[in-house]
């Protein structure tokens, strides 16, 4: 599919408005009422999990994920309309995902080693537990106000100093420490909403 392929392609740059305005399920939703746009959003929303568990969890070469992931996103096209839960897309997707990995697996192993039975080792549940920490905290980013945004990449993502995000951002050097602080404490809140102060 033409359009998952440039998704994933397009996968390093900022995410598309719709992908951040909408909850999964309204995404999904959007998507059984037969909107382009959503579905563009949906792919790229959930791309580069897909690629991660390929490549990551998997550890399938790159024309193999490459395969997996036109096939991921085939079938989500194809069967949208037996996802029971709305909200369960992402666990759904992730599934789906691990079962063509294997399957791919499989099919490798017999072409090289045809005279065992024996298959690959699963991935191990670390890896996985990895991607859906990373997913989330990618997903609690995206919904944090765009000056957090910028400042967190530019710590833990781009490793800027203190200095050099004071003079990029036109702050004082000084007062990053207590931004960064302060917006980690709103990305702490994203994550996890029980940690909120009003929730306890």
């Amino acid at each position: 599919m033409e359009a998952a392929r440039d998704a994933r392609e397009a996968a390093p740059r900022s995410p598309a408005p719709l992908t951040e305005e909408l909850s999964d399920a309204r995404l999904v939703a959007r998507c059984r009422d037969g909107d382009e746009e959503a579905w563009s959003a949906l792919v790229e929303r959930f791309s580069r999990y897909v690629y991660a568990i390929a490549v990551q969890a998997f550890r399938l070469p790159e024309h193999d994920a490459e395969d997996v992931f036109q096939e991921v996103f085939a079938r989500v096209y194809e069967r949208l309309d037996t996802l029971r839960q709305d909200e369960a897309v992402r666990p759904w997707i992730a599934q789906l995902t691990r079962r063509l990995c294997i399957d791919r697996i499989r099919a490798g192993s017999r072409e090289i080693t045809a005279e065992t039975d024996e298959l690959p080792d699963a991935p191990e549940e670390d890896v996985l537990a990895q991607l859906e920490e990373a997913f989330d905290v990618h997903g609690a980013l995206a919904r944090l106000p765009e000056n957090c945004r910028e400042i967190l990449d530019r710590f833990f993502a781009r490793d800027e100093s203190y200095r050099a995000i004071g003079e990029a951002l036109e702050l004082p050097a000084g007062t990053i420490a207590s931004r960064i602080s302060r917006c980690l404490v709103k990305l702490r809140e994203e994550i996890s909403p029980d940690a909120r102060p009003e929730s306890r």
